[in-house]
């Protein structure tokens, strides 16, 4: 069923509400929308009626067309990368005007309607939020994805498609976390998007929009490498 992810979230959201005591018109309303999904499954949610269950929810999910898609949590080493990458690019950017935001920021794309949450994003000059509440960015100048294995086809193909329709988009970075591997798009003045492949632990990733260099070696600071899932032969020997 197209909306059992979506109704089973709506459930839990409603059984903790419940619990806590919250308003009931909150819940009464969040209960009108689970069964207008079940009686109906083409009806797709609006961004206010995702906005407002997301608010509420206990893990994240991403929004596109009308439908929720729960977001699945990383590995060991997914987590660490990602670490690892704030603190340098927070060090870095020290007294600039630029921010680092961890996947806690919701990134809306506008011109496809897509919240989703980067693993690392920044924004230079002033922040555009959607709303009051700041959670959701507008403007993010770099994002940075952690490859993992149920996500890569998604985060290289129609993920990157529709952040490339983000005006203040000028970089994105596709980080391995299974060897030291990080792929660089960066848009050119034609509107052109050029590939970098940085590899190996010696390099170094130059972000050329906010003009800082860091070393891949504390990209992957105390990460242990896994053989990659992806292919048949992880752990053969083989090349």
């Amino acid at each position: 069923m197209r909306h059992l992810g979506f109704i089973l979230s709506i459930l839990f959201i409603l059984s903790k509400l419940a619990f806590r005591g919250k308003r009931l018109d909150f819940t009464a309303g969040l209960t009108q929308i689970v069964f207008m999904a079940v009686a109906n499954p083409v009806h797709r949610l609006t961004e206010a009626e995702y906005l407002e269950i997301e608010r509420h929810a206990e893990f994240r999910s991403e929004f596109l067309d009308g439908e929720m898609f729960a977001m699945s949590g990383g590995t060991k080493s997914h987590s660490r990368v990602k670490c690892n990458l704030i603190t340098v690019l927070s060090t870095q950017i020290n007294g600039c005007s630029c921010r680092v935001y961890d996947s806690d920021m919701r990134v809306k794309v506008q011109a496809s309607g897509l919240y989703t949450y980067p693993d690392v994003s920044i924004a230079c000059g002033e922040d555009q939020l959607e709303d009051e509440h700041e959670d959701t960015l507008l403007n993010p100048t770099i994002i940075f994805e952690v490859l993992s294995e149920s996500r890569e086809a998604y985060d290289r193909g129609k993920k990157f498609e529709m952040y490339r329709r983000l005006p203040s988009l000028r970089e994105y970075i596709l980080v391995n976390q299974y060897k030291p591997l990080i792929e660089q798009f960066v848009r050119q003045e034609s509107g052109q998007w050029i590939l970098r492949d940085v590899e190996g632990l010696e390099d170094k990733l130059t972000l050329s929009s906010i003009g800082i260099t860091i070393a891949m070696a504390d990209v992957y600071a105390d990460i242990r490498f896994v053989p990659d899932p992806r292919r048949p032969d992880a752990g053969s020997g083989r090349p």
